[in-house]
């Protein structure tokens, strides 16, 4: 009974970090966009800055993997890079000249970059391979509801007092994470579970090199989702652009109701996609996620401004929810007595980032060339695209 009590203490912190977590991580990210659009910079600009933050994030996740494989300090990958969120976030406010936003956008991903390793790690560490479907999607929703909350509260506060309230919301958020984190016991988190090596052979760790190039459901897995972010990534913040610019919406409130329905809805995904994947398997949650993004391509062409929100971000929050869970937890059962969980993590998000980076420069001048509402059919193709890889190298990853 004393060890079942305990057990609950540390999960507490656990999931508040996740909670509190999601505002911090990526600090006024989700306002960028119109942030910037409001002090007359071109969508073109605004994705050329975005991206070349999203490639520094892409480029340093998988060997922040690797270290957070070997470190005994794990909560640390939390504590620091978050600080370093908060004051690239800050940048912004005070410089809106190309390369200060560009120079914050790449420590805003950097430090983003070993955060989802690092909580997947403690997770891993702490509730074991039988424990981790279950933990990962309460989580998520905790993290997704998180993110709803941040983005409600940084809406009204960046209505009524202006953007430096979104920056003191997440400043909030990071210190209250960090206090947190540090709740969590270290010797709670069992180090050789965290990077996924078997009980029976604790110390066994395959090469990296195997895992990275040799393991065909880590790079299916990587080359669908890298497809499927290349025109998901970019709807967000070019549907904000295209709200504020064409009807002169409140930014921060327009921003805010966005992420808001997304979260809500990821919420109820994450836990849904729990439920199923202990019924049945990862993949096809997955094929579902990427079916979204076609979808939410019509909606966003059909329906724009505030008409469209709703259905659009619910179809962006069921596909996101869904990998939120099924990303990880395939990751968590295929590397299973490798040793490489959180390289593994870490090579995928590397993967998907790619197209991530790419999508706000491809969607923006795409949109300067056609417009707002095509460009939208254009990347919710992108997902059908994705779906197709899935089913047709389905083999290789269908029994996850």
């Amino acid at each position: 009974m004393r060890q079942s009590k305990s057990r609950k203490f540390r999960l507490w912190p656990l999931l508040a970090v996740n909670f509190f977590m999601a505002d911090m991580q990526s600090g006024i990210g989700p306002f960028v966009g119109v942030f910037l659009a409001q002090r007359g910079w071109d969508s073109g600009l605004i994705g050329t800055a975005l991206t070349i933050g999203n490639i520094a994030g892409m480029l340093i996740t998988t060997p922040v993997g690797g270290f957070i494989d070997t470190s005994n300090h794990k909560r640390a990958w939390v504590i620091i890079p978050g600080a370093a969120v908060v004051a690239g976030s800050s940048i912004i406010l005070l410089w809106q000249n190309f390369w200060a936003v560009a120079a914050s956008q790449v420590a805003t991903a950097i430090a983003g970059a070993a955060i989802v390793p690092a909580v997947t790690g403690i997770t891993l560490g702490i509730v074991g391979q039988n424990g981790f479907n279950r933990q990962n999607g309460r989580n998520q929703a905790f993290n997704h509801a998180g993110n709803m909350v941040g983005a409600a509260a940084s809406g009204f506060l960046g209505w009524h007092f202006g953007y430096v309230s979104v920056f003191l919301l997440a400043a909030t958020f990071g210190a209250i994470t960090i206090a947190c984190v540090l709740m969590i016991p270290p010797g709670s988190i069992d180090h050789r579970a965290a990077r996924g090596s078997k009980e029976e052979e604790p110390d066994s760790q395959h090469s990296a090199f195997a895992v990275l190039l040799k393991h065909k459901t880590l790079l299916v897995l990587g080359l669908a989702l890298a497809v499927f972010h290349l025109g998901n990534a970019a709807i967000v913040p070019l549907y904000g652009i295209s709200a504020v610019t064409d009807s002169q919406t409140n930014g921060p409130s327009f921003v805010a109701t966005i992420v808001v329905i997304a979260q809500g809805t990821m919420v109820i995904a994450s836990i849904v996609g729990m439920r199923i994947a202990e019924k049945r398997n990862y993949w096809l949650l997955i094929l579902v996620s990427f079916l979204m993004l076609p979808l939410r391509g019509l909606f966003a062409f059909f329906l724009t401004g505030w008409w469209g929100v709703v259905p659009v971000e619910i179809l962006d929050g069921i596909g996101i929810g869904l990998q939120s869970v099924a990303v990880p937890g395939m990751i968590a059962r295929s590397l299973y007595s490798t040793g490489r969980v959180n390289l593994a993590q870490g090579a995928v998000i590397t993967i998907q980032g790619a197209g991530a980076a790419l999508s706000p420069a491809l969607g923006g001048f795409i949109a300067n060339y056609i417009g707002f509402s095509p460009t939208f059919l254009v990347l919710g193709g992108l997902g059908l695209a994705a779906a197709a890889i899935w089913i047709v190298l389905g083999a290789a990853v269908k029994q996850y």
